[in-house]
């Protein structure tokens, strides 16, 4: 938990609040927040978006994205961030889609993430894939887990990104 613990105290000192928009993960970032002492101070929201018809409604990812790239996709996961700050008081998003178990279209444990950030009126966002191994539960502590301690790395990359003229 001491991973966590960082995290907050991250947040903390840079000011930032946080929202978290979860497929796979179904809530189990926000819920690690949760345990820590005085995350409320770094944690906004949680948006638990399992289907896609929860995807669309309450972050606007479209059914075109969806059916484009896949439910599981990068680019589902960065309209879902994106979405996740429009629809809080953030200023910096994690969100996860992914597969805890073997399907006809994806190996378990792929899990598709991006980070978003907005300032001054500008948003920009980064994403990643990244596999895991073990069983549906394992999977999903191990993703809800590697997105909360990329925050600091991946808030740096978005920091850059802004500097470099990037951003809508």
């Amino acid at each position: 938990m001491q991973e966590i613990e960082q995290v907050v105290a991250f947040l903390r000192r840079e000011g930032l609040k946080l929202t978290t928009a979860e497929s796979c993960t179904c809530g189990l970032m926000a819920s690690l927040m949760g345990d820590i002492p005085g995350c409320g101070k770094a944690l906004d929201s949680g948006f638990v978006v399992y289907s896609p018809e929860a995807k669309n409604r309450l972050l606007s990812v479209s059914f075109e994205t969806i059916e484009k790239f896949g439910l599981t996709s990068e680019e589902v996961a960065c309209e879902m961030a994106i979405g996740a700050l429009k629809s809080s008081i953030a200023s910096l998003a994690v969100a996860n889609t992914g597969v805890a178990d073997d399907n006809q279209e994806d190996e378990g444990g792929t899990q598709c993430y991006a980070y978003a950030l907005i300032r001054g009126g500008r948003q920009v966002v980064v994403s990643e894939t990244v596999q895991f191994d073990g069983d549906r539960v394992e999977i999903r502590k191990q993703a809800a887990r590697h997105g909360l301690t990329q925050l600091p790395e991946r808030y740096a990359q978005l920091l850059k990104k802004l500097e470099e003229g990037g951003g809508q």
